[in-house]
């Protein structure tokens, strides 16, 4: 059997990396494709490995991960890969052939005893690195794959009391940015505010499956109509307990962005508000929600066209960064 080898910490995957494994694997009987990690990885090593397994199912395509402990940097390459080599060897079954972009690969594959193939080195093909990825995903996110995107999507929360306008920034800045928003799931499950427990859990759950959902058709940027914590604030508000599940859940999904709207715009009856006579006391229990998190907001106030102003604003400075 002719069995190759493809190396990597794929921090993240992208194509090409994509297209190595492709042009390896169409090259030998068995392809083993080695993922490197350690513990202080700035992507999930198993998040990494998912995105792998989820792009390659040929079964002649063995996908494993290896702790990264025998390595030192400060070695030249083929000194550093003379300590590769062993740990290989004691790891795979007899590789026949290395495949790699990178320069480590002729030191290597001569203390592997293999023959080594090389492909697009000068980056010709596929002009990006994981480096250049990770520090401007923005800048090279036609070289990421669907699956890997949901990771780097920004997540903006449009936040605060009833009637400021969340819903409609929401909308408004998805179709700007030629991307998805998740809407205020409560309202497509409650037609009164006379709630229970268990409904307030299940508008938890549905928010979070809808933002995981979107994240995956998102074009860089999701714009949220509220979040976990709102919910919380509307639980303590109308049952007086919060659930437990509803810190759970928002420990899950962090917010890159998030607008505090205010209350100098008219509030408008919908049949579902009630807190009209409460705005100032619940703008400032949300406000203080996100302090106490020392979660960093911009506030929003003005008519329509200033609020889309700074919210505009801000976004594109973060597409900046």
């Amino acid at each position: 059997m002719k069995r190759g080898l493809v190396i990597g910490k794929f921090m993240p995957l992208h194509h090409g990396h994509i297209a190595l494994i492709n042009f390896a694997a169409v090259r030998c009987d068995e392809l083993i494709v080695s993922m490197s990690y350690t513990d202080q990885d700035a992507i999930d090593p198993d998040l990494r490995l998912g995105w792998i397994k989820s792009m390659f199912t040929d079964p002649r395509i063995r996908i494993a991960k290896i702790k990264d402990d025998f390595d030192n940097e400060s070695l030249a390459l083929d000194e550093r890969t003379a300590l590769w080599a062993p740990v290989m060897k004691r790891t795979y079954p007899p590789i026949a052939i290395l495949f790699s972009s990178e320069a480590y690969g002729e030191p290597f594959a001569r203390h592997l005893q293999a023959e080594h193939v090389a492909f697009d080195p000068d980056r010709t093909i596929v002009p990006v690195s994981a480096t250049k990825i990770r520090n401007q995903p923005f800048q090279y996110w036609e070289h990421i794959p669907a699956v890997v995107r949901p990771y780097f999507v920004k997540k903006i929360c449009f936040y605060g009391a009833e009637s400021t306008g969340k819903s409609t920034l929401a909308m408004r800045m998805a179709e700007h940015y030629n991307t998805e928003f998740v809407p205020e799931v409560a309202r497509e499950l409650l037609i009164t505010n006379d709630f229970t427990v268990e409904d307030i859990i299940t508008i938890g759950h549905a928010h979070a499956q809808r933002v995981e959902d979107k994240l995956k058709t998102a074009n860089k940027l999701l714009f949220c109509d509220t979040d976990a914590i709102t919910t919380q604030i509307y639980s303590k508000y109308y049952l007086n307990v919060v659930p437990g599940v509803l810190y759970e859940l928002e420990a899950k999904v962090k917010y890159d962005l998030y607008f505090l709207m205010d209350i100098d715009v008219p509030w408008i009856e919908d049949g579902l508000r009630d807190l009209g006579h409460k705005r100032q006391e619940m703008t400032d229990i949300f406000k203080s929600a996100l302090e106490q998190r020392n979660i960093p907001y911009t506030t929003v106030s003005g008519d329509f066209q200033q609020r889309e102003a700074i919210v505009r604003h801000s976004i594109e400075r973060l597409l900046k960064d």
